[in-house]
């Protein structure tokens, strides 16, 4: 797939103090994209006023590139103990993202320069184990793989956790680049998982991302270059014909994957749901969306969050745990909600 290119680039004057921030800058400069300064991250406006599309698409393809202030990770649970952001948002399009939603109009995409920073509050969260393995979340508040080829922050940052006795990773994507993550030194401490979802899903919702070809293909890469290795399958939706489209997905994966069998696969379930603001966004953005959003065919789950119905929940998971342990019976499904 194509790799993201942005159509503006906006630089905080302290990410410059950096040498992510320099490097960026000189890239940026060599090329005809417009390139500006602003004092902070957090303060981005577009040049005028624009209706909920214009803005949503402006930010997907505004790049902003600053210092990240705030070290003091916030909790990732079920995925992991820790958020590790060093990048927020995204440049894909899925109609029912949750981080378009949370981020409402600062949907923008940031890359923070300060790696080393980070890295060295990463050191004092594994301290507070206390001994315990602690594990980081690298896409809790992007897709790292998507901005890799401008920063290279994630292969240094896989490198980092290869050194920690008591630190682990675990990143996911819906991105294919990740060539140069391939013959990294990584220890088995970074755990990649794949975003799948069946090809109705893909074509229709998640926009501008690798199709479902690409994110096997770069799968089998990653397990090839012995990372451990998970699949996240989300967001679970029911249509007519869902059955067979998972079933297709799946078998796909059995058939193309190095090692199918390998016994530390994993795969997390996570089902459709949506909130009314999520829902209000989504009809701004995409008025012609094809998801379903009748509150009323729904079951509300509480916190304002709205999933199917209980049967129809029981339903979805049933069948896709009974076709998983079919096709990977030595993996592991971690949760389904």
């Amino acid at each position: 797939m194509k790799k993201f290119e942005p159509k503006r680039v906006l630089i905080e004057h302290d990410a410059l103090n950096y040498e992510l921030g320099q490097e960026l800058e000189n890239k940026f400069k060599a090329t005809k994209i417009p390139l500006n300064y602003i004092e902070s991250h957090n303060r981005v406006r577009a040049e005028k006023e624009m209706n909920p599309i214009e803005l949503f698409n402006w930010n997907k393809e505004t790049l902003v590139i600053g210092v990240k202030k705030t070290l003091n990770f916030k909790s990732c649970q079920p995925s992991a103990d820790y958020r590790l952001v060093t990048s927020t948002s995204c440049p894909a399009k899925c109609e029912y993202c949750y981080l378009a939603k949370n981020l409402g109009s600062a949907a923008y995409l940031r890359i923070y320069v300060n790696l080393k920073e980070i890295l060295k509050a990463v050191k004092k969260h594994i301290r507070k184990g206390r001994g315990e393995i602690i594990t980081f979340e690298a896409s809790s508040s992007s897709d790292p793989v998507a901005v890799e080829h401008l920063t290279g922050s994630l292969a240094k940052i896989i490198d980092y956790f290869a050194k920690q006795d008591r630190g682990r990773l675990r990143v996911v994507t819906k991105f294919s680049n990740v060539d140069n993550l391939l013959d990294i030194e990584h220890n088995n401490h970074t755990r990649f998982r794949f975003s799948l979802n069946s090809s109705y899903v893909i074509k229709n919702f998640e926009h501008l991302t690798a199709n479902l070809d690409e994110r096997i293909t770069a799968a089998s890469k990653i397990q090839q270059a012995g990372y451990p290795l998970g699949f996240i399958l989300a967001p679970l939706m029911i249509y007519d014909g869902w059955q067979e489209d998972y079933l297709d997905l799946l078998t796909q994966l059995r058939t193309r994957l190095v090692n199918p069998a390998a016994n530390n696969l994993t795969f997390e379930l996570i089902m459709h749901r949506f909130s009314t603001r999520s829902k209000n966004l989504i009809e701004a953005r995409f008025p012609n969306t094809r998801l379903k959003l009748d509150k009323d065919s729904y079951h509300h789950k509480g916190f304002g969050k709205y999933v199917y119905p209980p049967q129809q929940a029981k339903e979805l998971k049933e069948y896709l745990i009974k076709e998983i342990n079919e096709l990977f019976p030595q993996a592991e499904v971690e949760y389904f909600t």
